[in-house]
């Protein structure tokens, strides 16, 4: 299987997810039935799918390669619908993500239902790839993928700790802490009626924070709402902004770099998540990081905070960041509601799972060793706030094993959201609906002052090859 470059993909975006949720359907050859309805089996337990035609008719032969971890090859076969129907399955032998490729190796021909490598599969002389569409991990290139977790609860550490990576962050915490925070607001006009809004520059240790402030335009204290911005170099949403403050919110937008969230680009590299990926002194989510506590910072001295509610949301970066910024600064932070969180389990490729976003270099033993100060995982134990986190059990960006990594090491209650049929958000929108429409009820909750209790995740109910309960 070809994969797009997982740092290109991210940095698509939400402008890219809307367009993606726009688009005409991708036809879909293929149906697959899970026999357990929530994807999550017991070590011990057949993980499998009853794959049956359509809605599209199959024009295609297809072969399929179970992964564990998207990473160890386990099994392989090829689909035979030739009596309507087939199976692919494997016995979960320990605690896992399991990551099933379902791709076409050739067309069939009509009436035998025989693979046949016709020109329009066969590639072309000059050695192009065979051109397929369909598929569902919104590409259009005929690929399918479906995933399962076994026992994700009990997925541990594929790399130890640094031993020092609380006295490396409590320094810079300490450092940035010398400076003064020094606050511009700029006001900023909005459509969004009886709300204030502005943008904001706040001095940090090495850089500044820049972002959108909004809050309703009348004498109160709000509870805040800290946004945390996914991957890529683009200008932020103020209206979305304006329309969260006009529900109740005093938010916090904060620009993932150093420049103005009105800027598009700022002259900031596409590149950035490879600076200084060789030296934790020098990698460039340690600035990201250090002004995601700087706003934090901030919003402590606004005597418009309710004093007790700060909300971290994010997507993809942004759920990264939020995950970071809640067990760096644990004792001001009342919920952590993200989705696709990126930047987790970044050595996994060294420990048979295969890593996501920022994709450092795994054949490279420094960045290996610096990205382990960054990686979510290593935040999470400090974290104390209830979290949800949304993942997609077939998404290459945000691999599922490294959140559930992630979510194991937090002690505070926290609420998985499984999503079967999702790869990363800007790949497939129309999947991944479940958590943003999650975190929205989550929100709405906490803005009347009620609490967030995590719902406790159980495995469904079993479904057998037949697909009838």
């Amino acid at each position: 299987m070809k994969r797009i470059r997982a740092h290109v993909l991210v940095t698509l975006g939400l402008a890219t997810a809307t367009a993606l949720a726009q688009r005409a359907p991708i036809p879909q050859q293929l149906t697959f039935m899970p026999y357990h309805a929530s994807g999550i089996y017991e070590v011990g337990e057949t993980v499998g799918w009853t794959v049956t035609p359509g809605p599209v008719a199959p024009t295609y032969a297809y072969q399929w390669t179970i992964r564990r971890n998207n990473a160890v090859v386990l099994k392989e076969g090829k689909l035979d619908l030739s009596s309507g129907k087939d199976k692919i399955e494997i016995t979960g032998d320990r605690p896992e993500m399991i990551y099933v490729a379902i791709e076409p190796y050739a067309t069939r021909v009509p009436a035998t239902g025989i693979a046949s490598e016709s020109a329009s599969a066969r590639a072309p002389e000059s050695g192009a790839t065979p051109h397929f569409v369909g598929g569902n991990t919104g590409r259009n290139n005929g690929l399918y993928a479906v995933g399962a977790a076994v026992a994700p609860m009990k997925i541990g550490l594929s790399t130890p700790r640094p031993d020092d990576f609380d006295a490396f962050w409590d320094s810079k915490l300490a450092a940035q802490a010398q400076i003064p925070i020094n606050p511009v607001l700029t006001p900023v006009q909005t459509d969004v009626p009886g709300i204030e809004l502005n943008m904001f520059a706040l001095d940090a240790l090495g850089s500044k924070a820049h972002g959108y402030l909004a809050k309703p335009a009348k004498e109160g204290k709000f509870p805040a709402l800290i946004q945390l911005q996914y991957a890529g170099v683009y200008a932020l949403n103020a209206h979305a902004d304006a329309q969260h403050a006009a529900e109740g919110w005093l938010v916090i937008n904060v620009d993932a770099h150093d420049k103005l969230p009105s800027d598009p680009s700022g002259n900031v590299p596409r590149t950035y998540q490879t600076i200084g990926n060789t030296d934790r002194e020098k990698s460039y989510f340690l600035n990201m990081y250090l002004r995601d506590s700087r706003a934090l910072d901030y919003l402590l001295t606004r005597p418009d905070w309710d004093g007790k509610t700060i909300v971290l949301t994010g997507g993809s970066m942004g759920g990264q960041q939020s995950l970071a910024l809640a067990g760096l600064r644990p004792e001001k932070i009342s919920a952590v509601l993200v989705c696709v969180p990126a930047g987790a389990d970044t050595n996994g490729d060294l420990h048979g799972r295969k890593a996501g976003y920022p994709n450092w270099p795994s054949d490279n033993t420094d960045a290996m060793k610096t990205a382990l100060y960054f990686d979510t995982v290593n935040f999470a134990s400090h974290i104390k706030a209830p979290v949800l986190a949304g993942m997609g059990f077939i998404d290459t960006i945000s691999p599922p094993a490294g959140i559930w990594t992630a979510l194991n090491q937090i002690s505070a209650p926290k609420e998985p959201l499984p999503m079967l049929e999702s790869e990363h958000d800007n790949l497939t929108p129309e999947k991944g609906q479940a958590c943003p429409a999650r975190t929205k009820e989550i929100r709405d909750l906490l803005l009347q002052g009620n609490e967030f209790r995590p719902r406790e995740l159980k495995p469904g109910s079993a479904i057998n090859v037949n697909g009838t309960p």
